[in-house]
């Protein structure tokens, strides 16, 4: 990996980010990195004259214990006030909460307001107030989606860490093979970012070298900065890429909508994040596989590469630790050990009992029925086999249709 003074004019962004590059990065990158970047930054010098043009007003900053500190409205931060409190709240807090609004910290105040800052550990450093941008509520992590009524639920298990890093993540994948991203959202444990890129999918081997590019970006503690800009402009800055120009026309309702930056990746998001991508401390390339498009079997397959992270090295070897615990407990291992069952491609996904699984099998049913009939349930049977759509439904049909 280049120190980041001799970093070529392939591995560096227009702009004032100065970026490291890895071996692994495609030289040169693809045309569309810096023509989006210089999109940015004619919009991005145009925002900060017009926040520099704003009069300050004192504000009153109010904490949850009662205790206020005084500010400047379109001046102060978060992060200034978090300071104000200790140095290790300012180097550990994740997030903001603004009026009970999540908020970038470095984020200005715009007028007197309620602050609440959060940790990666604590439950408001976990809660993000959209991972996607407006009215679209994507996903459970694989491939369902919910309407607009659900974002309150999605609210409460999304997390701006996680998010943060996906965005790392997809700047790995479009530094490394110039892919096209489409969604790239938190999950319940870790992220992942949707890839359109026709060829040779990404493979167990290709995971080293997106982490050498994501160390690369970490490293350069690329800040997150958060733009907003009109619809007309995003489509101009994203022609490159039909997905996110599906997203605008389908569903941006809005004269306007925000996109963030880290490095040379901009991505469509309505945020927040931690304050630059040096916070990420741990990450790790941890999984690879098919998707399509919004879950829809019939439209374009995706790469979806998935990953973990953490703000401390200690957590990750943690983390590490119990996947393989888990490993030796995973029911495939056991079954076949204590000659319970096996699986065969003749029906993947379905077990085959010998005597000893089958006898555990039929005792569990048997439990089961008692229950039931304690309970006054009425047992009914329904079919084996449905049609297809049932399947296009539950999600199934999209992940595991080869094997159905």
């Amino acid at each position: 990996m280049a120190d980041k003074e001799n970093a070529t004019s392939e591995g560096q962004a227009k702009g004032d980010q100065k970026l490291s590059k890895a071996k692994a990065d495609m030289s040169p990158w693809p045309d569309f990195i810096n023509e989006r970047i210089a999109l940015w930054d004619k919009l991005m010098a145009r925002h900060k004259e017009e926040l520099a043009k704003k009069v300050p007003e004192k504000i009153k900053i109010t904490l949850p214990d009662g205790k206020e500190f005084e500010g400047e409205s379109w001046r102060t931060t978060p992060l200034e006030i978090a300071e104000k409190i200790s140095r290790g709240l300012a180097e550990n807090a994740v997030v903001a909460k603004v009026n009970d609004e999540v908020w970038d910290i470095d984020r200005p105040f715009e007028g007197n307001a309620t602050l609440k800052l959060a940790k990666f550990d604590d439950t408001a450093g976990k809660q993000v107030g959209d991972v996607r941008l407006l009215a679209t509520s994507r996903v459970d992590g694989v491939g369902h989606w919910f309407n607009c009524r659900s974002i309150q639920r999605l609210i409460a298990s999304s997390n701006v860490f996680w998010h943060s890093s996906a965005h790392v993540l997809g700047e790995a994948l479009e530094r490394y093979c110039g892919g096209h991203l489409c969604y790239g959202p938190p999950i319940a444990e870790g992220f992942y970012y949707d890839m359109f890129k026709e060829g040779d999918r990404i493979s167990t081997e290709e995971y080293p070298q997106l982490e050498e590019i994501i160390t690369c970006a970490v490293k350069d503690k690329q800040p997150f900065e958060r733009l907003e800009m009109s619809k007309e402009d995003l489509l101009e800055m994203f022609k490159y890429n039909k997905f996110k120009v599906r997203i605008l026309n389908e569903k941006v309702k809005t004269p306007t909508t925000t996109v963030y930056r880290c490095g040379p990746l901009i991505d469509l998001c309505r945020g927040p994040h931690v304050r630059h991508t040096g916070k990420i401390k741990a990450i790790k390339v941890t999984n690879a596989s098919a998707s399509y498009w919004e879950g829809k079997a019939d439209a374009e397959s995706l790469q979806r590469v998935y990953g973990i992270s953490f703000p401390d090295s200690k957590q990750l070897k943690e983390w590490q630790k119990l996947q393989e615990e888990a490993a030796k407990r995973d029911h495939r291992k056991v079954g076949r050990d204590q000659n319970l069952f096996f699986f065969h491609l003749m029906s993947p996904g379905s077990a085959f009992f010998y005597p000893k699984g089958a006898h555990i099998y039929n005792t569990l049913i048997d439990f089961i029925k008692k229950e039931y009939r304690k309970r006054g349930f009425n047992e009914v049977i329904s079919p084996n086999m449905y049609n297809s759509k049932l399947w296009e439904t539950s999600g199934h049909w999209q992940h595991y249709s080869d094997n159905m």
